[in-house]
């Protein structure tokens, strides 16, 4: 039975014009939103378990946006020598029963921009990030929350590895090529992809049950922190 989901409602024929001022406006001024206090101390506990499970020694995945959990299931299983941190903002998403979490991999409830921005300080370096079909603010007047047209777009690129970032719509995911070419200089193809059965997530599932394209970015990064203004490192 071929599922029902409806395609991205947008007043945009393209990307949008005002990509790279954000990028621009980003790299110049310092994201100086406080850290908020249950993110710094779930980001503790994170670190907690990353040391007892080897830390440095294994190699990371960060599931960014994880919802429910399912991607951190499927990446832990299919990276099982490496360790794999999913973190979802709701606590309701995360407490879905989905199976079992396995040893090697963690679901943490905190605020995206403030775990990452702790990530980067406390030299994290994972050599995989995953963006999987981030909510695409379809209107354009909405961009600047997206994460390409966010001040936080940055530290994401300055963490490195590889990042693949999924999304069923087009021009999202031209953009955040745009945006990472202006940061990096690391030119990413737009590629359309079809996950053969192998999905990461509900959402991927869904759109690709309805007959939607589907649309993928992947590109290697250096660690960089040097990219994000005023960055320090913790001591």
């Amino acid at each position: 039975m071929q599922a029902t989901s409806r395609t991205i409602a947008t007043n945009q024929n393209g990307p949008h014009e005002d990509v790279v001022r954000r990028v621009e406006r980003a790299l110049q001024s310092p994201l100086r939103k406080p850290v908020a206090e249950h993110t710094r101390s779930a980001f503790e506990q994170a670190c907690s378990w990353y040391e007892r499970q080897g830390g440095a020694q294994r190699p990371l995945i960060l599931d960014a946006g994880c919802g429910v959990g399912v991607s951190t299931r499927q990446l832990a299983s299919q990276f099982a020598d490496h360790l794999v941190i999913g973190i979802d903002r709701s606590a309701d998403r995360l407490s879905r029963e989905h199976g079992e979490v396995s040893d090697n991999a963690l679901l943490v409830r905190a605020d995206l921009v403030d775990f990452w921005r702790l990530a980067l300080a406390a030299g994290w370096r994972p050599v995989r990030h995953y963006l999987l079909y981030p909510n695409p603010y379809p209107k354009s007047a909405h961009l600047k929350q997206r994460w390409h047209g966010h001040p936080v777009l940055p530290v994401i690129l300055a963490l490195g590895g590889r990042l693949e970032l999924r999304s069923n719509w087009q021009i999202y995911v031209a953009e955040f090529a745009q945006a990472l070419e202006r940061v990096t200089g690391v030119v990413s193809p737009v590629e359309p992809f079809d996950p053969v059965d192998h999905y990461l997530t509900p959402f991927e599932r869904k759109y690709h049950a309805s007959g939607q394209s589907l649309w993928r970015l992947t590109a290697e990064l250096s660690h960089a922190p040097e990219l994000v203004p005023g960055f320090k490192e913790e001591s």
